[in-house]
Order: structure tokens, then C-alpha cells, then sequence
């Protein structure tokens, strides 16, 4: 009986979690764990979309990269018994520095798709960009989400049908318009090509076989309605209603010959803050505060255009140096950390943009997939801030931060 009673002093047993998705995402500690997770859950050529890059992908791996190369240095002895993680953004406040970035014809990874993850961003209050190249409306999302979203635009050689949908995103209470400017042809995405992979997926035999591999996806996909270009759909222009090669889409669709100019167009069509999204250099930050930009997402489109462009979070300081102040500026890409969010503001960004995280998440276990990615990084910025000596953002400066090749030693071996 004393060894019984000693033996339930120091055992406690966990509650059995029944639901599946609970336990899935508890056991996922990290947004690598929440890859793995969507790897195994969709076909091949569905996650290599959303995972891979351009070419050799070293623009992809050096966004990731860029901010293992970045050591804090903690201050102690502070009081960080409160931590604020809200800033403002475009002048207007949010819960903290992060953004969801837009990502094109997102029900491949889950069928609810954008209306998933506007949800889950409108629920801790972070903006949510919408991509033109959308598998749910402009309206269908502003229907369910009452969060702050942005609406990003591609320039079709339509340009009345740019300028429809500029009014429909207006009309439906979006806050800021985010002009993509890295693509005026698709950057060359060689797992694609490995795979003949098209929009929406063809079927064929090596499909079939994929979707007998993950029939929780594929019975999810043929439920269904069919996957298209929600935002364009009953347009001249093809909505994807039928399979099509997206670099053929794009190079065919979208105009080659967007120019600075283009930004005076749409300031007659959008009385909201413009953000250009996809600046790569110094000399770009500074004309797009010539235009009258209030904000610059400085990106190369996840790794997935130009391969061999420059590390997003590399690129931040000399920006930063030159316009910051004068323009809002926001890193997106390779960020896996709340610490990278706290990286990215040290060196001068107002805030980072997530894409490729959130879309393991939902990849994973679909909209809650998105709630925890969500969480994790919201909680390691905190956390990082608590660690670091910061109470609230604007503790957080450049003298947190070093780059590891200009640290002492840093050449010895």
C-alpha cells in the first residue's frame, strides 16, 4: 500500500486529448515541426509549391539564413515584468510588428483557405493581405474577418480589371493596397517544372497515386468546389477554372511594362497608404519615398523570382539608414522566430511579413494550424523581449544586435 501511494505521489497521468488536431499541433514546438507536419499531409507537387524556390534556391535559403548570422545581446537586471508588443504600422496602432503577407491560391493547402487565415489573423488583430491571385473573394474574406486587411495587386494588362478590383477592395473596407513589384515575369521554379505542376493540380496517374498517398487532402479536394482565381472569376481573362501553367499565366496576364508612373495611376483609383512590396535595393527604398509611398515591404517574393537576390534581413539596416523615418519599412521573408521579428525591428524595420509560416501551419492542420503559428511567433517575441531587457518595442535598437562576422574572434578558428 505505501509503495501504491508512493507511486501515485510522483506520477501524474496526462488527460487523453481525443481531438486529433490538438494533439497533432502539441507535439509541434516549432514552424520546422509544422513543415514536417504539412509535408506528410499534402502530395508532393501541392507542397513544393508552397515550399520551394527559384532556380537553386539559395535566395530561399538565405532569408532563412540571413538571421542565424544576427546574435542578440541580452541587457539583465531590467524590469520586464510587463512587456508591450504593440506598435503602430501606417499610422495606425497593432498588436504587434507582424503582418500575414499575401499568398496566391492558398485552398491547395486547406479548403477554407484565405477565409482560414484571415480568420485566425483577425482574431489576435494583425493585418491581413489578401493576394490578387486569391481562391476566395475580396468580399468573401472582408464577409468573415472584421481585422485590419490589406488588398496586394498584380497589374493585369486589364487594367480596368485592376481598377475593378481596387474598387471592390475599397468598398470592402481595406485599409491599404500592397503593389507586388518583383514580378513582371515568373521567376523560374524548378520543382514545378520536375513536377509539370499547374493551377489547379491535373490529374493524371502519378496525381492519382499522390492523392491515394494523402487521401485526407484529396478526399478534402474533391468535396469541394472547384479551386479558381476567385477575384477574376467571369473575367475575359483566364481564372483559373482551367489547369494552366502559372508562369505561363502570369508572363501572358500581367504587364511587363509597370513603371514608377503606374504608382500616380493608382493614387487616382485608391485614396488609402500604398505599400510596394518586393524593393531589393537601397536605390528603390529611396524613389519609392520620392512617389509618396507610405510603405516599402522589402522582399524578393520568398526566394521564389530572382535566385540569388539579396537576404531580406541583410538589406534592412542600409535601407533603414537611408529612409528610415520617412517610410514605414517592412521585412518579409524568413522569418521562423518571434527573435527574428526582434531582429528585423533592431536593425530599423517597423515590422516583418510572414507568408510560407503560416501556410505550414495551415497546410498542417488547417485553420488551427494557423492559430498556432500564430501564437508561437506572437509568444517568442514576447519572450525574446523579456530575455533581452526589453519592456516594449521601441526598446528594442540597434545595440541589441551584432552580426557574427564583425564580432571579436569571429575569424579565428
Amino acid at each position: 500500500m505505501g509503495t501504491l501511494q508512493t507511486f501515485r505521489s510522483v506520477v501524474r497521468f496526462r488527460p487523453i486529448e481525443l481531438d486529433r488536431t490538438t494533439r497533432k499541433l502539441s507535439r509541434a514546438a516549432d514552424v520546422s515541426d509544422l513543415r514536417r507536419l504539412a509535408k506528410r499531409r499534402l502530395p508532393g507537387g501541392v507542397f513544393d509549391y508552397i515550399d520551394g524556390g527559384a532556380e537553386d534556391e539559395r535566395a530561399l535559403a538565405g532569408n532563412v539564413g540571413g538571421y542565424r548570422k544576427l546574435q542578440l545581446k541580452p541587457r539583465v537586471l531590467k524590469d520586464v515584468s510587463k512587456i508591450d508588443i504593440g506598435t503602430t504600422l501606417l499610422g495606425r496602432p497593432i498588436p504587434a510588428p507582424l503582418v500575414l503577407a499575401p499568398t496566391g491560391f492558398t485552398r491547395i493547402a486547406d479548403p477554407q483557405g484565405e477565409l482560414a487565415v484571415a480568420r485566425a489573423a483577425a482574431r489576435v488583430g494583425l493585418p491581413y493581405s489578401l493576394s490578387t491571385l486569391s481562391t476566395r473573394s475580396i468580399e468573401e474574406v472582408a464577409e468573415v474577418s472584421g481585422g485590419p486587411k490589406w488588398f496586394q495587386v498584380y497589374t493585369w494588362k486589364d487594367r480596368a480589371l485592376v481598377r475593378d478590383m481596387v474598387e471592390r477592395a475599397s468598398a470592402a473596407g481595406y485599409q491599404a493596397l500592397l503593389l507586388t513589384v518583383d514580378t513582371a515575369v515568373l521567376g523560374r521554379r524548378e520543382r514545378d517544372v520536375r513536377k509539370g505542376y499547374t493551377l489547379p493540380p491535373k490529374i493524371g496517374l502519378d496525381t492519382i497515386v499522390d492523392g491515394i498517398r494523402h487521401p485526407q487532402w484529396t478526399f478534402d479536394f474533391l468535396r469541394n468546389d472547384p479551386i479558381t482565381f476567385s477575384n477574376v472569376v467571369g473575367r475575359s481573362t483566364d481564372d483559373g477554372t482551367t489547369a494552366v501553367s502559372l508562369s505561363d499565366y502570369i508572363n501572358t496576364q500581367f504587364d511587363q511594362a509597370l513603371s514608377w508612373s503606374d504608382i500616380e495611376w493608382l493614387r487616382t483609383i485608391w485614396d488609402g497608404p500604398i505599400i510596394l512590396k518586393g524593393i531589393q535595393t537601397v536605390a528603390d527604398a529611396k524613389l519609392a519615398v520620392e512617389a509618396g509611398c507610405e510603405a516599402i515591404a522589402l522582399s524578393n517574393h520568398g526566394g521564389r523570382q530572382l535566385d540569388d537576390a539579396p537576404s531580406i534581413i541583410e538589406l534592412v539596416e542600409p535601407v533603414a539608414n537611408e529612409v528610415g523615418g520617412k517610410i514605414d519599412i517592412i521585412a518579409d521573408g524568413g522569418v521562423r522566430r518571434g527573435s527574428d521579428i526582434v531582429k528585423a525591428v533592431a536593425l530599423g524595420a517597423n515590422a516583418v511579413m510572414v507568408g510560407r509560416a503560416y501556410l505550414y501551419g495551415l497546410g498542417a492542420a488547417g485553420e488551427p494550424g494557423v492559430d498556432h503559428v500564430l501564437q508561437f511567433l506572437l509568444q517568442g517575441l514576447e519572450r525574446t523581449m523579456a530575455l533581452s531587457g526589453c519592456q516594449q518595442i521601441s526598446d528594442i535598437d540597434r545595440e541589441l544586435v551584432a552580426w557574427k562576422s564583425e564580432l571579436p574572434g569571429a575569424g579565428l578558428v
